[in-house]
């Protein structure tokens, strides 16, 4: 059965990238204990840019933990392997750090059923140059839009706890669009 492997929130602060001072909250950390899902997202997370992130389709962000080798083997190839090569769960910018459920596996509408919530599975995550700064090299976008890495969003079809370490169920939606044709759609620009 999947499981919640961790959850992660942030607030949203001013970050250097490129020069310029950005207002990101892309850097999440862990939290332990139980944390209410309402319909805009986890309590005490922020989205800064509410035109890409956040929302009732995007409330929360999950990402699969079988992921985390890649990248963490894509930063090594990029000379980051000496700043930090632990990438903690929530480095991809993550809500729930996922095991058990990929891409591959969901489609728009499908419904992660936890004990207490219920999720629905909306769209892929669009990565932008936000997320090249938090892997720290500038190719970190277009290996997610070639690897097909990306996780997905989620909107609250039920409010309730959460709890790392929970398991859950995948209910099956209408299954008209997979979470990996809508992704590649949505790539073509990342891969010119």
């Amino acid at each position: 059965m999947p499981q919640l492997l961790s959850i992660q929130i942030a607030q949203a602060r001013r970050v250097q990238i490129n020069g310029r001072s950005i207002l990101t909250a892309i850097h999440k950390l862990p939290v332990s204990g139980a944390v209410s899902v309402m319909p805009l997202g986890l309590a005490g997370d922020e989205q800064a840019d509410l035109s890409v992130h956040g929302g009732l389709d995007k409330a929360v962000y999950a990402y699969p933990a079988e992921h985390y080798p890649f990248w963490r083997e894509a930063r090594a190839q990029a000379g980051l392997n000496d700043i930090d090569d632990a990438l903690p769960f929530g480095s991809i910018g993550e809500n729930l750090t996922l095991q058990g459920v990929l891409e591959t596996d969901v489609w728009v509408g499908d419904v992660l059923r936890f004990s207490g919530c219920e999720l629905r599975v909306t769209q892929p995550r669009e990565p932008c140059y936000k997320f090249n700064a938090a892997m720290g090299y500038t190719g970190a976008v277009k290996a997610m839009a070639q690897s097909g890495c990306c996780g997905f969003y989620l909107a609250v079809d039920h409010p309730g706890p959460l709890s790392m370490g929970e398991a859950f169920e995948l209910v099956p939606g209408p299954r008209r669009l997979r979470i990996t044709e809508m992704f590649n759609a949505k790539m073509f620009k990342h891969m010119r």
